[in-house]
């Protein structure tokens, strides 16, 4: 391990106001739980974003500032040596946030009433822009095969495509089953898309964190033709732990959607992102590799840790070890209690804070999403007192 990046420290974020820490009480009813449910992670921010950020204070006035060429440079050269993806600067756009851009995305290409297509069990905020804007909302659940291994369910999805029916929204890769969709699999869903007029929205957050053995595709990749239907929302906020930065890059090929996409955020007026954020953002994607690369080694560390463990000695708990992301996906119909038995006995025995896997979708029955993003011996912790409840 590096010598300066020390994920191995506990660092106490109650004073800071951090969600996963002071929602507790909120959330799960009682304080004195291990928080492992929010998606962010227990790390130290970069140093190097911290200096940027410094040195940045010692100017005396925080007024309005412009986003520079180089803030969507910084991005197009992170994606060209990460991911092989060659992203034109007249591509690239903003959002706050990744949510946002979904929301945004909704706005722009969908009227009231229409159809959005979602692929539970997945992230929350997909269920809630859809109805929250007032669209239907289309679900085309993901389905397991023999190895307990989430595919899209091509099938079905064509099946539930009308002339009413306009987005599909993608997670890539996808939060919460932690796959890393393969190009086949992508040009499957693409290939419905273009047949159909669907416009892909692409939620890619958790891009930079896929592990050894798989890669990570971008959708808009795959061809111009695809590209030319695809927006694609992501961020450096989980990657490098500044999510309370919020500032996002949009990918949109095409300049229509580029066009009806700016509307909307100009008419919220929310193009203007902040200070901070823009320096973190350019910072990272300059400077973050070798951070990344450590980080993932830990992360990938955390993983085998953990499903061993599982494996070794909770049998009634099933784990599939994730491709992506920093979250697993836990099944615990194997207990033979019903779902709000486990919950009763994971906040209140076991005295841990996972995502109830119900807000992903009724897929989410019997299912809870656990963080490993946390020092070794904060896992270590949680499998200890899962085994003492569960084992």
């Amino acid at each position: 391990m590096h010598m300066n990046y020390d994920f191995d420290r506990v660092i106490d974020r109650s004073e800071s106001l951090a969600i996963k820490y002071v929602r507790r009480k909120a959330v799960f009813g009682r304080e004195d739980i291990l928080p492992m449910w929010v998606a962010d992670m227990d790390f130290a921010t970069p140093d190097f974003v911290l200096e940027a950020l410094r040195q940045r204070l010692d100017h005396p006035i925080l007024g309005y500032t412009f986003r520079p060429r180089s803030f969507y440079q910084a991005y197009q050269r992170w994606a060209a040596r990460r991911y092989g993806f060659d992203v034109e600067f007249d591509w690239l756009t903003f959002s706050p946030g990744v949510v946002s851009a979904l929301a945004l995305s909704v706005l722009a290409y969908t009227q009231p009433e229409e159809r959005v297509i979602i692929q539970p069990p997945v992230y929350p905020p997909f269920f809630e822009t859809v109805k929250g804007l007032g669209r239907q909302l289309v679900v085309n659940p993901l389905i397991r095969d023999g190895h307990g291994r989430y595919k899209m369910d091509l099938d079905d999805l064509k099946q539930k495509i009308d002339r009413h029916t306009k987005l599909i929204f993608l997670a890539n890769p996808h939060n919460p089953v932690g796959r890393a969709w393969s190009a086949e699999e992508l040009n499957g869903l693409a290939r419905l898309a273009l047949d159909n007029d669907l416009i892909i929205v692409s939620d890619d957050i958790h891009a930079d964190f896929v592990y050894s053995g798989y890669k990570y595709t971008p959708i808009a990749s795959l061809s111009p033709e695809i590209a030319r239907i695809t927006v694609t929302a992501t961020s450096p906020s989980k990657t490098f732990n500044i999510p309370g930065l919020s500032t996002s890059v949009v990918i949109i090929p095409d300049t229509e959607l580029r066009e009806r996409y700016n509307e909307k955020l100009n008419a919220a007026h929310l193009w203007l992102g902040n200070i901070f954020g823009n320096i973190a953002f350019e910072q990272v994607y300059q400077k973050g590799d070798a951070w990344l690369d450590s980080l993932l080694q830990y992360l990938e560390q955390n993983i085998d840790h953990t499903v061993q463990f599982i494996r070794e000695n909770i049998s009634s708990i099933k784990v599939w070890r994730p491709e992506a992301t920093f979250l697993l996906w836990l099944d615990f119909s194997g207990t033979g209690l019903s779902h709000d038995d486990v919950k009763d006995k994971l906040i209140n025995e076991a005295r841990l804070g996972f995502n109830d896997g119900r807000a992903f979708g009724q897929q989410g029955e019997n299912f809870f999403r656990m963080n490993i993003a946390a020092p070794r011996s904060v896992v270590t912790e949680a499998l200890d007192r899962l085994k003492r409840i569960f084992g």
